[in-house]
């Protein structure tokens, strides 16, 4: 099959070729050979990035405007994530590299141009300045995203040599149940010692070393962490939702997932009953759908177990795009005083501060049932919905036969 007209198609915009496939069906690509598809690959290749290269150019000049508080955006990357579907990671960096591209017209002009990638370009935007802008464009033609980093870290390892001795930090994913931390050098010398020195006392010759640090890790912090005083509260809250008939079921399945650790997945009847053992077990009242307390008109504030059903089910700021979880406040959909809202769950809302005084002062207005859709509505028409976390009642609803 002979090589088509596509292959020499230009772009009105960049005078790129297009390479661009017009019917990639299986019978197309069964007829192709390795060599074809090497350069149509190749040609779609720089096409992504040279629609990637005029993406962060729009978005740039968006950001400049901070034209995404328009649709009740915090940030240029909560906009990404909501109007285009990106991972939060992907619009952190696309924001990141539309920001400094302003100043780096060369290497602005390489990714729009197709002639190299959004992550060769993104590897060097942190070093790249507008009297180096030339130098680095011409680098991330030629090099690999492993020769860049490479060059960035020798770049910038005298500039940040003194802020990087004092930075400290530790962050957590609960998705991956994994921390990362960064410390002095120090102090990061004297927790290693400290964890090894421990993992070797644990040593029975079969555990592997990562793990007994692991375990080092659990009893330095079970034994030389914070007790509470007198009549004060146990630091250590661990909070698991789970049916009454699961918890006091000592014949259920030891594998069986039957109960939900908050901010930390579901967990099975062996690891209940081990948290069990010596905690204090509090009982919610639930509905048959497994929707935890219900106050109507009694009371206006959500009570602590209502707030507690309200970030599992939301998990973070109901308003589409804004995973903000440190700040929020439970917020009546249907007001309690102006329009005698209930406070019961279904009317009820995890918003971030932001969001909650956009939805009270800029003509934002919110609708709909918290537990299944919330409709918000823009002060220019644009409509988004959100819904709850697909977790929830896995465990505290009733049990189905299919998921």
């Amino acid at each position: 099959m002979g090589r088509t007209n596509s292959l020499a198609a230009k772009d009105d915009q960049t005078g790129t070729d297009t390479g661009a496939a017009p019917d990639l069906t299986l019978r197309t690509l069964a007829g192709l050979s390795n060599a074809e598809l090497r350069e149509w690959a190749g040609a779609e290749a720089r096409q992504v990035a040279a629609h990637q290269g005029r993406f962060v150019a729009l978005v740039g000049e968006l950001d400049r405007r901070q034209g995404w508080r328009d649709e009740g955006a915090t940030s240029l990357s909560q906009w990404i994530v909501e109007a285009t579907g990106a991972a939060p990671a992907t619009a952190r960096a696309q924001a990141k590299v539309a920001d400094r591209l302003f100043d780096l017209p060369a290497l602005a002009g390489v990714l729009s141009a197709g002639a190299a990638s959004f992550d060769q370009v993104r590897t060097v935007v942190p070093v790249a300045r507008p009297d180096s802008d030339a130098t680095w464009a011409e680098l991330v033609r030629t090099r690999s995203v492993r020769e860049l980093s490479e060059a960035v870290q020798a770049e910038g390892a005298q500039a940040g040599r003194h802020s990087e001795e004092s930075r400290r930090s530790v962050r957590f994913n609960e998705a991956c149940r994994t921390m990362v931390a960064q410390l002095a050098p120090e102090v990061f010398s004297e927790v290693r010692t400290g964890l090894e020195a421990r993992a070797a006392q644990l040593g029975d010759g079969e555990t592997p070393l990562d793990e007994r640090l692991a375990d080092a890790l659990v009893e330095a912090l079970r034994v030389g962490g914070p007790r509470p005083g007198p009549g004060a509260a146990d630091p250590y809250l661990v909070v698991a939702h789970v049916r009454l008939s699961d918890l006091f079921d000592s014949g259920g399945a030891g594998d069986e997932l039957v109960a939900e650790l908050e901010r930390g997945g579901l967990i099975s009847a062996a690891t209940l009953a081990r948290l069990a053992c010596d905690a204090t077990i509090v009982i919610g009242v639930d509905d048959d759908e497994g929707h935890t307390m219900y106050e109507g008109r009694l009371v206006r504030l959500a009570t602590p177990t209502q707030r507690r059903e309200i970030l599992r089910r939301d998990r973070h700021c109901r308003f589409p795009g804004c995973g903000n979880v440190a700040f929020w406040i439970p917020h009546h959909i249907t007001e309690w005083a102006a329009d005698m809202g209930r406070t019961d769950l279904d009317n009820m809302c995890c918003l971030c501060e932001h969001h909650h005084a956009l939805v009270h002062t800029k003509g934002w207005s919110l609708t709909g049932d918290a537990n299944a859709e919330l409709t918000f509505t823009g002060p220019s028409g644009r409509v988004m919905t959100s819904r709850p976390s697909p977790l929830w009642t896995r465990v505290t609803g009733p049990r189905r036969s299919k998921p």
